[in-house]
């Protein structure tokens, strides 16, 4: 059963109070586990409860829901405003609790029934309640709280499905081999090649680029048209003039330039450069390519074998040429 390998894959120190049968008064960190509407059935959330583990799944439309739903229509003063992750107000969106009017003892004991509904809007997903105006949408919990809190908090798993999208586009959807193994394989690679561009989104680019989607950043960063030079000990990123996305490819150099001259050295000095000084210096106006270079601050054996180096891991460079 998935509790049973998930709960093995926690630390621990996590884990304690969270094995089928652990006496609750052992738990040292709170698990919360959120699902869709896959994950609403008796089924996963007793055996949650069973692990001493807090759930919160998305509600499947049933016609005790729709019923709830219907006799709060005239009941606006029970609808609260929703609220963002950031604690903003959500345009046109509420919040109500409908516990009390749907039957929940098929689920644990202390699950809630939590509706939101918002404007509808073109292509929005399947709703609760048939509606022109509105969406609905529900969770069943049992966390306690305030439900605009408790929507707000699983509105931010909505962030998974954005990562299976991305992974759909980086081929999660192309099996290309007949044989299964090499498709498991296949699967392993887009996962472990996702995670990798998603880190480097993270890390080093900007805020539109860290939440573009695999293809904005095929054609603004990974096709863009450019060369890697090597010159006097130094790596230049040489990119057309007047290329849309020029200044923000040299702006992703320079942060993991900085990434790297902020790690040690293996034998525990750290690497030369201060991170407090400038390390590159502002582009000419005008040019006919983009230059970016960057000093190497590692000494390889080959370079060794050559003789002493020129310099002394001097700062970045931007310029043009």
């Amino acid at each position: 059963m998935w509790t049973v390998e998930a709960i093995a894959q926690l630390p621990e120190d996590v884990a304690i109070g969270h094995r089928e049968g652990d006496d609750p008064r052992l738990v040292r960190r709170d698990v919360i586990v959120r699902a869709g509407s896959a994950g609403c059935t008796t089924g996963f959330t007793a055996a949650c409860r069973a692990r001493n583990v807090s759930f919160a799944v998305v509600a499947r439309s049933t016609q005790k829901i729709t019923e709830a739903i219907l006799a709060t229509l005239e009941l606006e003063k029970r609808w609260a405003p929703a609220v963002c992750q950031d604690g903003e107000l959500r345009e046109g969106a509420a919040v109500i609790e409908l516990t009390e009017l749907v039957d929940l003892s098929s689920f644990p004991s202390g699950t809630r029934l939590i509706v939101r509904r918002e404007p509808l809007h073109p292509g929005a997903q399947q709703s609760l309640f048939p509606s022109l105006e509105h969406r609905y949408w529900g969770l069943y919990t049992d966390q306690a709280g305030d439900p605009v809190a408790l929507d707000a908090f699983m509105r931010a798993h909505a962030h998974v499905e954005q990562h299976i999208a991305r992974l759909k586009d980086s081929g999660l959807c192309r099996f290309p081999f007949s044989d299964l193994e090499a498709n498991r394989n296949w699967l392993m690679v887009v996962a472990a090649a996702a995670d990798l561009v998603r880190w480097f989104q993270l890390l080093c680019c900007d805020v539109e680029l860290a939440g573009a989607r695999p293809k904005q950043l095929r054609w603004t960063i990974f096709h863009a048209p450019g060369r890697l030079v090597r010159s006097a000990r130094r790596n230049f990123v040489r990119i057309l003039e007047g290329w849309p996305s020029a200044e923000a490819i040299i702006a992703i150099y320079r942060r993991i330039a900085l990434i790297t001259r902020a790690s040690p050295h293996p034998g525990g000095s750290a690497a030369r450069g201060d991170l407090t000084s400038p390390f590159w210096s502002q582009a000419a106006p005008t040019g006919r390519r983009a230059r970016f270079a960057t000093d190497q601050s590692r000494e390889s054996p080959e370079s060794r074998d050559r003789g002493p180096r020129n310099g002394r891991g001097g700062p970045l460079h931007h310029s043009r040429e």
